[in-house]
């Protein structure tokens, strides 16, 4: 900076001024320093600035399954909400291992990051929670509720996908099965509870062996599906738990040379972008991702101007998208389309 001072004939106060914005400058000034800066190849250190004030101006994201459609709409929503609040994010994929976890929420505050948003896996409360506890580092939980004392925001789940449970009872449907994603995690169980709460209300008995287990994974989901077929009494329509399943789902069914909605019914929760696009297309439960990171951003930038503020826990509302994939068809698509 001193030297770009020189080159252009003003002090290094001045320099300051003009590359901060923080006193007005005369034109010519401006252009003296800005060739200065040219000619030297000056550089401003960012970190170096920002830790003087105070803080980086940059926010932490641990979240898992970034090749998962829903996460990557998050991921996108909560850096545009990061970025329009003047912070920069930094990524780090958890892979749903605690362990690991741990490594990448610990790399993101070594740079010093002002605050994390984490989606906490199943093993959090054990491990990432309690170090963040002790390294002070403010957080705010994202699409997973966990049973402490910090501000956490994501969507319902219960209701949204009894809905669509509801919604394949109402055509017909009684042999309903279910992919679900990880166990332990508070989206899984409550999505597993809203299952069996429309099937009670609808007084259509629990079968155990309609519950198959996902694990959140596409291939995964497309051997659950394969296993279901090979039932003696399969089932007739399925919810899927994620749209990451959804696509293994549909390729078990494919394999197997069935037709939905023609052989089975399928509903799942999370939209796609395409799904309206191909056919059949599918009846979803659609959260409202921009405003979950939205939302986040802002629950986590209120949580670092007042650290002393009351906790909050927010629930969003998702959407029941009715299209073809339910089966659907005459005076039964009229109704529903009217719910």
């Amino acid at each position: 900076m001193a030297e770009v001072a020189k080159l252009a004939g003003v002090s290094v106060t001045t320099v300051s001024h003009v590359i901060n914005g923080t006193r007005p400058a005369s034109d010519a000034t401006r252009r003296a320093v800005q060739a200065a800066i040219d000619r030297t190849g000056y550089r401003p250190n960012t970190l170096a600035r920002a830790l003087a004030r105070g803080g980086t101006q940059s926010l932490g994201l641990a979240i898992s399954g970034l090749s998962n459609p829903y996460f990557m709409d998050v991921v996108a929503a909560v850096e545009d909400a990061a970025g329009r609040a003047g912070h920069t994010l930094l990524l780090g994929d958890t892979r749903e291992d605690p362990e690991h976890e741990l490594r990448i929420v610990r790399t993101l505050a070594e740079r010093q990051v002002d605050g994390l948003l984490l989606a906490p896996s199943v093993g959090a409360l054990e491990t990432t929670l309690p170090w963040l506890e002790s390294a002070e580092v403010p957080v705010v939980l994202l699409d997973r509720f966990l049973d402490v004392e910090l501000d956490q925001v994501g969507c319902d789940n219960e209701q949204p996908t009894a809905r669509l449970v509801e919604h394949l009872i109402d055509v017909g449907h009684t042999r309903i099965a279910m992919a679900i994603g990880i166990p332990g995690l508070s989206t899984t169980d409550e999505r597993v509870r809203g299952y069996r709460m429309a099937l009670d209300q609808a007084g259509v008995p629990f079968d155990p062996t309609l519950l198959a287990d996902g694990g959140s994974q596409r291939d995964q989901a497309r051997e659950a599906m394969h296993a279901l077929l090979d039932l003696d009494q399969p089932p007739t329509a399925v919810v899927s738990g994620n749209n990451f399943m959804t696509i293994g789902l549909l390729r078990a069914l494919n394999e197997r040379g069935l037709r939905v909605p023609d052989d089975i019914a399928l509903v799942a929760f999370d939209d796609f972008e395409w799904a309206d696009l191909f056919a059949p297309r599918l009846t979803v439960i659609r959260q409202p991702t921009t405003e979950l990171g939205s939302r986040a951003v802002e629950l986590l930038l209120s949580r670092l101007e007042d650290p002393t503020r009351p906790v909050r826990t927010e629930r969003l509302e998702a959407t029941f998208v009715h299209r073809d994939s339910c089966g659907c068809t005459g005076s039964s698509r009229a109704a529903h389309a009217a719910v």
